[in-house]
């Protein structure tokens, strides 16, 4: 077996210590396992990943969505129209991913430069991109207390704030009614550690219009795009530590409240940015996913990724890790039936938050790049790459997966009491329901 190239993926000032100590751990990493071993390019091995080896394909042959997050900027629009473009991001993103969703294009921060216009112009682009690839879009997201843009703070009151979350609805989604797969309404709005009863994050939306702002957000995107899959997106609530069984907990009486209430909803998601160090998913929230399926809705995985912060060895070593926790993540939730959308944040090394984050939490301490992603910083295929799709074809049949009928959810049960902090035991009676727009 060759030796890997450690020296192309290092840094400048990698110090000869760490260097010898990286070549050390994935020297003790040969014994790799049969999948990963065949994915490992360096090591001599020739993948294919395209056409019927595509992610794509494999997903499509599952009745699965599988996409990635982009951004709109990078893509070779012109030369995609043209079927001449040889640039290999946009390549990698035609040929894996059947789903796409902005990375930042569609949050206010870059949708609202001031307070009466919109700039369109990046999540158009997504759009026409998209069209010619034959692939679905997701909408990420139309409420979130960060992304903001900097007026928001001056001109935002507890007198306009209502009207601005709905104009900005009614906009953004009525501009894309019937061409996107979902939205992701409402985005990370629960924070136990905030000390609510309810559960619910201290945000700006809270405190300018209330905690019925997600309801808000919900009625008027449902009424905006009836056809798109409405969606509350949220992190913190893989793992089986204290701390995130809270939080699943406050997640599900959130769900729990809006199904009571009748709001417009149709999946969780569940944005899986894992860790390599630390605790990893388990049972909770396999048992939170089937839960979920109770209340008529769906799971979908929306920004996996790997941060190898605290990781010894080099991106070989990385790369194992990374496989394994695909491997075993995507295991346990992919073969449950209420899971259909599997998106990566972002789809190759070269351009993930990960590596362009300043933050220390985001920062190996050896200074190599992370290798977070199916695809490396030279658009091959990494060892989680060949985890995903072995993932995809072993958790769904070769045919399409038959449609799921979704549960009868009898209301008088969603507020039976559950262990979490302010978990209603009681409905609260009809006048205090909000109405629900009749969708036409």
């Amino acid at each position: 077996m060759a030796a890997p190239n450690l020296l192309r993926h290092a840094p400048r000032n990698l110090t000869r210590r760490l260097l010898l100590k990286s070549i050390a751990l994935t020297a003790s990493a040969a014994g790799l396992p049969s999948w990963i071993r065949a994915s490992q390019l360096d090591l001599g091995s020739r993948l294919s990943f395209s056409g019927a080896d595509s992610l794509r394909a494999h997903a499509l042959g599952r009745g699965l969505l599988y996409g990635a997050a982009v951004n709109p900027a990078l893509l070779d629009l012109d030369g995609l129209a043209a079927g001449n473009t040889a640039d290999p991001y946009t390549q990698l993103v035609v040929s894996q991913a059947n789903i796409l969703v902005a990375e930042n294009a569609m949050k206010w921060a870059a949708l609202r430069p001031t307070p009466t216009t919109f700039n369109f112009a990046p999540a158009d682009r997504l759009l026409r991109f998209a069209a010619l690839a034959g692939q679905r879009v997701r909408g990420h997201n139309l409420c979130w207390h960060e992304a903001l843009p900097d007026w928001f703070k001056t001109v935002a009151t507890r007198d306009n704030a209502r009207s601005l979350l709905v104009e900005h609805i009614q906009t953004v989604a009525g501009r894309y009614k019937g061409q996107l797969h979902s939205w992701d309404v409402v985005n990370e709005a629960v924070e136990p550690k905030d000390g609510r009863p309810d559960g619910l994050r201290n945000s700006p939306w809270l405190g300018l219009v209330g905690p019925d702002y997600i309801e808000l957000a919900l009625q008027t995107a449902a009424a905006a795009d009836p056809g798109a899959r409405l969606v509350y997106n949220d992190y913190g609530i893989e793992l089986d530590t204290a701390e995130q069984i809270a939080k699943r907990g406050q997640v599900m009486m959130l769900l729990r409240r809006l199904k009571a209430r009748n709001i417009p909803i149709h999946a969780v998601g569940i944005q899986s940015h894992l860790r390599a160090v630390g605790p990893q998913p388990g049972i909770g929230l396999q048992s939170f996913i089937r839960d979920v399926r109770k209340l008529g809705l769906d799971a979908y995985i929306t920004e996996l990724d790997v941060n190898t912060r605290g990781l010894e060895g080099g991106p070989e070593a990385q790369d194992y890790a990374v496989a394994q926790i695909y491997r075993n993540y995507l295991g346990l939730v992919v073969p449950e039936p209420n899971v259909p959308v599997v998106l990566t944040w972002g789809i190759t090394a070269a351009h993930t938050w990960l590596n362009e984050s300043r933050e220390e939490w985001a920062r190996r301490e050896d200074g190599f790049r992370q290798h977070p992603l199916p695809f490396d910083d030279d658009y091959r295929p990494t060892p989680a790459f060949a985890a995903l799709r072995n993932a995809i074809d072993s958790a769904r049949p070769l045919a399409a997966a038959p449609v799921q009928t979704a549960p009868q959810v009898d209301s008088n049960t969603l507020y039976r009491p559950f262990r979490v902090q302010g978990s209603p035991s009681t409905a609260p009676p009809p006048s205090t329901l909000p109405p629900t727009p009749q969708l036409q």
